[in-house]
């Protein structure tokens, strides 16, 4: 998968120099299943997204929905396996980050990210 750096223009602050793009198939269905964490600053967006879920992973995440102006549209923080998020057509795609990154960047609805 292809890395980006993600920013939250916003608040003027990186979220990641790291993040994955999963915009075919078979990387938005692994997701971050199979993997036994996220080191700081990772993360993965997965597009397009409406929801999202947990099954098969063995650690909690955080995740913020993005609509398609990439606006966030909602946050949740420690999210654990074996969960599924609300599922919404406002969401046009997901990033999944470590647990407790929200709260570490300052995330909130109405912050508008963008990808370099």
């Amino acid at each position: 998968m292809k890395k980006i750096v993600l920013h939250n223009k916003t608040k003027a602050a990186v979220i990641s120099e790291s993040i994955a793009v999963a915009d075919s198939f078979l990387p938005r269905f692994l997701g971050l299943m199979g993997r036994k964490g996220l080191g700081e600053g990772e993360g993965i967006w997965i597009q397009p997204c409406s929801g999202v879920h947990t099954m098969w992973m063995r650690f909690t995440i955080d995740v913020v929905a993005l609509d398609r102006e990439r606006k966030v549209c909602a946050l949740w923080p420690r999210l654990k396996p074996w969960r599924i998020s609300p599922v919404s057509m406002k969401i046009g795609s997901v990033v999944e980050l470590a647990a407790g990154a929200i709260d570490a960047l300052g995330i909130s609805v109405g912050d508008q990210f963008e990808a370099a």
